[in-house]
């Protein structure tokens, strides 16, 4: 136990400093918004296009690695999904974005630092795989679902080419592409070029798991409790155990693949459930008690479940 703690404290310890500093008034809100931009604008879309272009994609694109984390991804998605609906008795554009939260774990700001401090840089290749298709595939879902629980018909094409607009002006999904692009050409970057991208993606985790320490000291908690332990328990202990069910006993995947879904799939909900809730205006006080709630049990969940993976 002493050892994980030492592998999870320092991470949720660099996120409480953010939070204290905020909340104590010694770091604006303005200044976490400005360091919350540079690491998702620059640093983080960095450190993805060089994961990514370097990336083994034979070895990392293992079909039986996607089934397993987004195929629990889903299944979450609806669980929560309906839950909030027959459970809970919530209207199906909240229900949706209740949902949305079940599926959006914080893959980057959370799950990378973690597995990273468990498992080592180089075990960090199946999560890049899994990151690089896990905007799309949350967006297009949740955007696709809450368009038609609102009705939609009309104007429903546009909605979905204005949405692909959005991902694709997003610097994450740009860096992914050019990750991809460089990848698949075998382009050679300029060596200086090379060096200063990789000098500032070594700031991007510790500078975005500090902001987001921040963002969450704006938080509180508010709307209904059922419902966000409905969506903590769906974050934190269904989509890990389905995704381990998955990975080890139907793919029989590599030891290594199964750590990263696992871990991937314990993250808290992201703060990018909250946005979306608030794209819609539904759900924004469960979805946000419920990225707070969520991130503060992970350090109990977190530990559990690299326990079970041997760590």
């Amino acid at each position: 136990m002493t050892g994980l703690l030492v592998i999870i404290l320092p991470v949720f310890l660099v996120m409480a400093f953010g939070f204290l500093a905020v909340w104590r008034g010694f770091f604006s809100a303005a200044s976490v918004d400005a360091l919350m931009k540079f690491a998702q604008t620059f640093a983080i879309p960095l450190l993805l296009f060089r994961a990514i272009s370097t990336l083994d994609l034979g070895a990392g694109y293992d079909p039986g690695l996607m089934v397993s984390y987004y195929g629990a991804s889903l299944a979450g998605f609806f669980l929560g999904m309906v839950g909030a609906r027959f459970l809970f008795s919530r209207p199906w554009v909240d229900s949706v974005a209740i949902g949305f939260a079940a599926l959006f774990a914080n893959s980057v700001l959370l799950g990378l630092p973690i597995m990273e401090r468990a498992f080592g840089p180089g075990a960090l290749a199946p999560n890049f795989a899994i990151i690089s298709l896990h905007a799309p595939f949350c967006y297009l879902l949740g955007i696709t679902t809450m368009e038609i629980a609102r009705g939609v018909g009309r104007g429903f094409g546009r909605t979905m080419l204005n949405v692909a607009r959005g991902m694709f002006q997003n610097a994450l999904m740009l860096a992914i592409v050019l990750g991809f692009a460089v990848n698949l050409t075998g382009l050679a970057l300029p060596k200086p070029l090379a060096g200063a991208f990789d000098l500032m993606a070594l700031a991007a985790l510790p500078t975005a798991v500090f902001a987001l320490g921040g963002v969450l000291a704006r938080y509180r908690p508010e709307g209904d409790l059922r419902v966000v332990l409905w969506i903590c328990g769906i974050s934190l202990l269904m989509h890990p155990m389905l995704a381990l069910v998955l990975g080890q006993r139907v793919f029989a995947l590599p030891e290594g693949m199964v750590q990263s879904a696992v871990v991937t799939a314990a993250m808290a909900p992201g703060i990018n459930a909250f946005v979306f809730a608030s794209l819609y205006g539904v759900a924004q006080r469960v979805v946000a008690t419920s990225v707070l709630a969520g991130t503060l049990l992970s350090v109990i969940s977190v530990t559990f479940w690299l326990g079970l993976l041997g760590v």
